[in-house]
């Protein structure tokens, strides 16, 4: 097997000799058969050096009840999930697909919150939704994520939360039975 060493006027290249387990080969006439993971398809695992962005565990919830509200104060949309890091220096990627978002009333939005444990840790949808054109309403919907540090190893939750902006109206989430989705991932931090 050819050793090949990159470093300027230090480099080594050669040849293993078959007297010490080498295949007599140099790196142009190296066998196939002796390479390992030729293609990104045989790589199973990141190498063990790499101890950081590994995907440790994942957790995934949906929800499909159409909830609604006057409030000009946050109500849960009822889409939630909880997930317990193995450690507290690892991250958790948040995924939200808040689908079905939609407003009635003239000049009404709808905001949309994340919560861990109840307190809001980001501003998912600003004054957003649908229009209501006099004949359907049309209900849309927004994919955010967060990277969050939780620094727990206790179970975390999180859940969005939404409310109307405006004055008069309701503002609605998961309209017509649209399915919400939150994906909670541990990275390994």
């Amino acid at each position: 097997m050819a050793i090949t060493r990159l470093g300027g006027a230090n480099a080594i290249t050669g040849t293993i000799p078959t007297s010490v387990g080498g295949t007599g080969s140099t790196a142009a006439t190296l066998p196939a058969s002796l390479i390992n993971n030729t293609s990104i398809g045989n790589v199973t695992a990141l190498p063990a050096g790499i101890s950081t962005g590994k995907v440790l565990q994942v957790v995934t919830s949906t929800h499909s009840t159409q909830t609604s509200t006057t409030s000009d104060s946050y109500v849960s949309t009822n889409l939630d999930a909880s997930i317990t890091p193995s450690s507290s220096s690892n991250k958790v990627l948040v995924l939200v697909a808040q689908n079905g978002v939609y407003k009635d009333g003239s000049g009404n939005g709808v905001d949309i919150e994340l919560r861990r444990a109840g307190s809001g840790i980001a501003k998912l949808a600003d004054n957003a939704g649908g229009e209501n054109n006099g004949t359907y309403s049309i209900g849309t919907g927004g994919a955010s994520c967060f990277l969050d540090s939780p620094n727990s190893t206790s179970s975390v939750s999180y859940e969005t939360f939404f409310k109307r902006t405006g004055s008069d109206g309701a503002a609605y989430v998961q309209v017509f039975g649209c399915t919400s989705i939150i994906t909670l991932m541990e990275i390994a931090g």
